[in-house]
């Protein structure tokens, strides 16, 4: 089973909810998702969005250029949220939201992974491992950076938070 990092946008009062009702949220998101997947909205009205099996490289290669908001993972917990894959989903706040984004335009996908090669993330041991260890281009990474860098800003830019989680 492959492990997909996921995203989420969630409008205030929607994200307030899901923060007091992980229940509404899971069935919420799932809506969302559906909604979506039946001819949703495209460009900066898309609600989701999922960075495939890119999440553990793209995590590893923000935390080495210091990025200031854990977006991989999320940095607040729901409490009481049940399992949505490997573990409950997390949120970022409309604040954090706003200043990933401007960190994301701030980083060219370039720099995120200048001085970085395929051999460093096997050695690192980060999933998927095997792409790594044999050898194949980070252009799957930053392909995936590139698609999050204006979902994030169209997030901000409506004032949204984000749930996010692995499954």
């Amino acid at each position: 089973m492959s492990m997909i990092g996921t995203f989420v946008r969630l409008t205030p009062t929607e994200l307030d909810r899901a923060v007091r009702d992980p229940g509404w949220a899971q069935d919420h998101v799932d809506e969302l998702i559906e909604a979506e997947l039946d001819d949703g909205p495209e460009g900066a009205g898309v609600r989701c969005h999922d960075i495939d099996k890119a999440w553990h490289a793209l995590d590893f290669l923000l935390r080495r250029v210091a990025f200031p908001v854990d977006i991989v993972h999320g940095e607040e917990e729901i409490p009481e949220a049940e399992d949505w894959g490997y573990g409950p989903p997390r949120y970022l706040t409309p604040e954090r939201v706003r200043v990933a984004a401007d960190a994301l335009s701030r980083i060219p996908h370039q720099t995120l992974i200048e001085g970085v090669t395929p051999t460093d993330l096997a050695r690192a041991d980060i999933y998927p491992h095997s792409i790594w260890e044999r050898g194949e281009s980070l252009d799957y990474v930053t392909s995936h950076y590139q698609a999050l860098v204006p979902f994030f800003q169209a997030a901000a830019r409506d004032g949204h938070g984000m749930l996010v989680w692995i499954d």
